[in-house]
């Protein structure tokens, strides 16, 4: 007998729990450095129009599909487009994969909350975080890093407790944990920050706007890209999530909330990290573009000597930045092992407790595995760059090509649900930009990071590595998407009923 579906207690949990999907770790260390690097001021342009016309639209899709067939993206797929189930187990694949690195992520940022007080990286904070931390040897490595060891089993413990937990009692109890507390943590730390001297120095840099980058397409592909991963879509997410909502909820109503309440903390964070880099550029007499960069660098090289400058005091201004970045990967990392769990549950009829064992337990054991060594930083560059690039946007075109080129009698009935029951109507502009403007954006994208990636190594990494750690997690999204669309599941005979009667609407 299968379980019930769960639902959120109400709209604001989803949305509580949607934000904190898509507020992680690129709102606090990505866009800052992006939109500086992309015009300052004048990237929001590009990225508001970016927002509109991609991001909000495949949201929105998104969340029909979910809400619509009421299951996780594998069977809400088949459910709508037999042949669509792929897309959906390629969309669960990267989360699966996504969530393994993650989690790797996280630890660090956990341990440098601990290495604030104090300051215990001292005056190289590169070679610290590269060689004493992680013991990044440059190449895959077997190098055991017990504190790498312990963080994993403290982070995939909290994991798997809050995944037992289900929707209610487990990740929307999380979300209302975790959103609350880094609007606390990061708003003390963007206040401290933008009193510092030489904040000003900073917040011009970034704000100040260079039109003449809004010529470069580049520009446009970069905005175009961030909102695209900064939003959760294109892995299954939000398809897992809408599936959860009661029938009758107000679906563009609570994406706008979704998607502005995102672009709002993605700005603040832009002005808390460029006040405090424009502290560190007075303090050390050194131009804003020495200082400035994204990712890793930022939070672990540039922000460590930021803290480094402030004195005593940096120490708790250290302590709400990681803090803000732990419980931002916290969230988000429930809403990506969510995806694999929810599939898993539907396709088999397994209890939850059995997918999360299973599932979050394979998770576990492989995260564990592979980062508590060396490689660590090798391992969660190179799968994220092919993840993020490859995986996300494949999943995010496929979604709409399958659906929107090959279904296009499907997309009346798309419509006619979320117009029965939002308050925002959708009609042919939201049809035009998904059919035309985002899968547009999306092939130029993808195609020139292909070109780019068989051109160039990335990073200059060997050819061994990339092939294991970035190709062959692509061929596993294709491979295991196959293979999965292929085994027959418990509902197939009640999906196939469904679908006809869907088709005859």
């Amino acid at each position: 007998m299968a379980e019930p579906r769960e639902n959120w207690s109400s709209r604001t949990g989803f949305i509580i729990a949607a934000v904190g999907s898509a507020v992680g770790l690129g709102n606090i260390w990505r866009f800052p450095y992006v939109a500086y690097d992309n015009g300052g001021g004048a990237f929001m342009v590009p990225y508001l129009i970016a927002l509109l016309t991609a991001g909000i639209p495949l949201l929105f899709l998104d969340y029909i599909i979910g809400h619509k067939y009421r299951a996780a993206a594998p069977r809400a797929y088949k459910k709508m487009v037999k042949s669509a189930q792929f897309v959906g187990w390629w969309q669960t694949l990267v989360s699966f994969v996504i969530a393994i690195y993650y989690a790797a992520v996280i630890v660090w940022a956990g341990s440098y909350m601990v290495f604030s007080f104090g300051q215990k990286w001292g005056e190289d904070t590169t070679t610290f975080f590269v060689s004493d931390f992680v013991q990044h040897t440059g190449d895959l490595t077997s190098v055991f890093v017990p504190q790498m060891f312990i963080g994993l089993l403290i982070v995939w413990a909290l994991a798997m407790l809050i995944m037992f937990g289900g929707i209610r009692k487990g990740v929307e109890l999380a979300n209302k944990i975790c959103i609350p507390l880094l609007i606390v943590l990061f708003g003390i730390m963007v206040f401290k920050a933008v009193n510092l001297p030489g904040a000003e120095i900073g917040l011009n840099a970034f704000f100040e706007p260079n039109w003449e980058r809004m010529k470069d397409p580049n520009v446009w592909l970069a905005a175009y890209g961030h909102v695209f991963f900064s939003l959760s879509v294109g892995f299954g997410i939000m398809v897992t999530y809408a599936s959860y909502l009661k029938r009758n909820t107000n679906l563009t109503g609570a994406g706008l909330v979704v998607g502005f309440a995102n672009s709002s903390f993605e700005l603040i964070a832009g002005i808390g990290i460029f006040a405090a880099i424009g502290f560190m550029a007075m303090s050390t007499g050194q131009e804003v573009s020495e200082v400035a960069s994204g990712g890793v660098g930022l939070a672990f090289f540039v922000f460590p000597k930021i803290i480094s400058t402030m004195g005593s005091s940096g120490d708790f201004i250290g302590f709400l930045f990681f803090g803000s970045l732990v419980v931002a990967g916290i969230s988000s990392l429930v809403s990506i092992l969510e995806v694999p769990i929810s599939a898993f549950q539907d396709k088999f009829d397994w209890s939850r407790k059995k997918a999360v064992a299973a599932i979050g337990g394979v998770c576990a054991v492989i995260s564990i595995a592979a980062f508590s060594t060396g490689s660590s930083l090798v391992l969660v560059d190179v799968i994220d760059h092919f993840a993020n690039n490859i995986g996300i946007v494949a999943g995010g075109l496929m979604s709409i090509v399958w659906v929107t080129w090959f279904n296009r009698h499907k997309i009346p009935g798309l419509l006619e649900h979320i117009n029965r029951i939002s308050s925002v109507k959708l009609g042919g502009a939201w049809v035009f930009m998904l059919t035309v403007i985002t899968p547009t954006v999306l092939t130029i994208a993808l195609g020139l990071k292909l070109i780019n990636l068989v051109q160039e190594p990335y990073e200059g990494y060997s050819t061994t590595i990339l092939l294991l750690f970035g190709w062959g997690v692509v061929v596993f999204f294709g491979l295991g998407a196959f293979i999965l669309s292929r085994i027959r599941g418990h509902h197939d005979d009640e999906d196939d009923e469904s679908r006809l009667i869907d088709d005859a609407h």
